[in-house]
């Protein structure tokens, strides 16, 4: 069965690719409702391809939000059925300005296809998608059962589809779930991601006066809620990054003296990761621990920006009557949104200045998680990784949040295979993203791999 598949994805690869960009012309910005109907069109075009390619129950789901996409096949009597992941939504362009060529306008150069959406996560659905359609034509059938279930707004929080999974696990049962939303450690480097890390994404709102007020007639006796909110987030860490709110780390899971073995193994270069990704003057962080450790495995807390008050050019002395602050923090496996959420809003609550009433708001949260790499398809797909890429494979752990694993495992009861082909410079969220064209190859490949390997 493999040399068939495998064969009609080579024969079929220059299609592939155009229509991948055809897929990465639509601007899906879940987080902008101007772009509401093109999100619609994106998933229109997966309803289209899943179809032709003999998907069958295609259907569209509505939501308050962006439609998800079912599909299944379901005749592969005996085998277990994968539930596949993925997500057509993407993040906002800017800045326009940087982008070397039109964020919408798929290019090609320097092996790299560049367009907004190309790795994250448009180029790893639809390799997903080209794999079933290898099997199904060159077979004309699938070596395990697949039910598809793909969102458009895993970049705005997801909760449409963890509505959706909680409420209907009986409709999604599978013995695991197949999620390409992740990277290779390193170019050339088979990789699995077995860990993620949740948060908890919060904004802090302060109230001073009952308006704005003139900072020269009311200065130094009005509270200012930019000062409160400036002090508040000061107390949140200290000068070594550890977090400072009481019982934050208590439930935290640390790695095992293996899996921290295996990190030190991996080839990680600390100066140019501060030079090429982070581009800093230096690494900040928990002391003690290793930029891996200090990414994978240990709780960070961000602010990511504070609007209100006056920004526009020149001077206007306004002392505003609220700000507002978004904070978020990275959870490590072992800690619950749910506690540690409690957690931050009371330790806020009782820093803050008298002088000012706050509001603490939770706005979306996501489960961490750690996957055992002795169930049978992580084994399956190190076995189709190692096939392709010819090299063994290394499991990870990553930073980043990707909630619906959680919810597969707290509401489906499934672990995930996070098998992701990008790479850590993609400029995922950034200008310039791209996807490696020789990892769409191979990621198609390795997935054809798979499915294969999952049967045994």
């Amino acid at each position: 069965m493999s040399s068939s598949a495998l064969e009609f994805a080579r024969q079929n690869h220059p299609r592939f690719l155009e229509e991948l960009k055809a897929f990465l012309r639509i601007p899906s910005i879940s987080t902008l409702a101007e772009h509401q109907a093109d999100c619609r069109a994106a998933a229109q075009m997966l309803v289209s391809e899943l179809r032709r390619i003999g998907m069958e129950n295609v259907s569209m789901i509505e939501t308050k939000g962006h439609p998800l996409v079912y599909a299944d096949w379901l005749h592969a009597e005996g085998m277990p059925t994968a539930l596949v992941y993925g997500h057509y939504d993407v993040q906002p362009p800017d800045p326009l300005e940087e982008w070397i060529t039109p964020p919408f306008e798929p290019t090609e150069r320097n092996g790299n296809i560049y367009a907004r959406g190309a790795v994250d996560d448009k180029g790893q659905v639809w390799a997903q998608v080209k794999a079933l359609e290898a099997h199904l034509a060159a077979n004309g059938r699938l070596p395990i059962n697949i039910r598809i279930l793909m969102e458009g707004e895993e970049e705005v929080g997801g909760e449409a589809i963890e509505a959706y999974v909680a409420s209907r696990p009986d409709q999604l049962q599978a013995d695991f779930a197949l999620v390409s939303d992740t990277e290779l450690f390193a170019p050339d480097l088979p990789t699995l991601c077995v860990g993620l890390r949740g948060m908890i994404y919060t904004e802090i709102e302060v109230r001073g006066a009952r308006t704005d007020l003139h900072s020269g007639m009311y200065g130094g006796v009005a509270p200012n809620p930019f000062v409160a909110l400036a002090q508040i987030i000061s107390r949140l860490k200290d000068e070594n990054g550890h977090i400072l709110i009481p019982g934050f780390y208590d439930d935290l899971i640390p790695p095992s003296a293996e899996e921290l073995e295996a990190w030190r193994n991996l080839p990680f270069d600390e100066e140019q990761y501060r030079t090429s990704e982070v581009g800093s003057r230096q690494l900040t962080g928990e002391k003690g621990y290793s930029v891996l450790e200090r990414t994978w495995a240990r709780p960070s807390l961000d602010v990511h920006g504070m609007p209100g008050g006056f920004i526009g050019a020149g001077a206007k002395t306004v002392i505003p009557a609220k700000a507002m602050a978004k904070v978020s923090m990275r959870l490590a496996p072992g800690m619950t949104p749910q506690k540690s959420f409690a957690q931050f809003k009371s330790y806020v609550q009782q820093i803050a200045p008298s002088d000012v009433d706050i509001d603490v708001r939770l706005i979306h949260a996501g489960n961490p998680c750690l996957v055992p790499v002795d169930n049978p398809y992580i084994r399956a797909a190190t076995r189709a990784l190692q096939q392709v890429w010819g090299r063994p494979t290394v499991f990870i752990r990553s930073g980043g949040s990707i909630p619906i694993v959680g919810d597969f495992a707290e509401h489906l009861g499934i672990p995930s295979v996070m098998m992701g082909f990008g790479l850590p410079d993609d400029n995922l969220h950034a200008p310039n993203e791209k996807f490696n064209l020789k990892n769409y190859e191979l990621g198609i490949a390795s997935l054809i791999r798979f499915l294969e390997e999952a049967a045994h």
